[in-house]
């Protein structure tokens, strides 16, 4: 109980101590502090800052080269691919592109499409495409959705959803 109690202590401490920062200078020069003195670090975080907003995530990695780079992607991108190469819309890119498609977002494995037949018919009748977003999409549910894209009838592609365990159905929430 009294770590909880100088837990609390110091988080209202740091808070009454906390400055808000309001301008791209300032996030620069933070970021100047946390990129160990290096100018040029702060000001390429406070550029990101500046394009992705307060809610934006930004990723830093490491570089096979000697250059810093700032590179910025619109929407949402995550670290699964398609579950069947007969998704492919792109034989050029070996990519999956989808125009303004609906997204069907669920958390548990999808081994059977019974209960989403009349989701998929009336995605069908709209003719819009689907991306169905799930832990895992297996079995008749994956057969199904192949043989319906191949024949024409149903744009659709199924990705694994990103993440393990509670990570996952917050990234789930955060893409709903």
């Amino acid at each position: 109980r009294g770590i909880d109690l100088a837990v609390s202590e110091v988080v209202t401490a740091l808070g009454k101590a906390a400055k808000k920062i309001k301008t791209s200078e300032e996030v620069a020069q933070v970021g100047t502090i946390a990129g160990n003195g290096d100018a040029s670090v702060g000001k390429m975080i406070a550029e990101a800052m500046q394009k992705v907003g307060n809610e934006g995530v930004i990723t830093v990695e490491e570089a096979k080269t000697a250059e810093t780079e700032l590179e910025v992607v619109e929407g949402m991108q995550f670290d699964r691919g398609y579950l069947s190469p007969y998704f492919i819309t792109n034989q050029d890119k070996m990519r999956v592109e989808l125009d303004e498609p609906y997204v069907l977002i669920h958390e548990k494995k999808l081994g059977n499409l019974q209960a989403l037949l009349p989701v998929l018919e009336a995605v069908v009748q709209s003719g819009k495409p689907l991306l169905i977003i799930a832990e895992d999409v297996e079995g008749e549910a994956l057969a199904t959705l192949v043989v319906n894209k191949l024949r024409g009838g149903l744009k659709v592609a199924a990705v694994k959803a990103p993440g393990f365990g509670d990570r996952r159905k917050a990234m789930l929430e955060d893409i709903a």
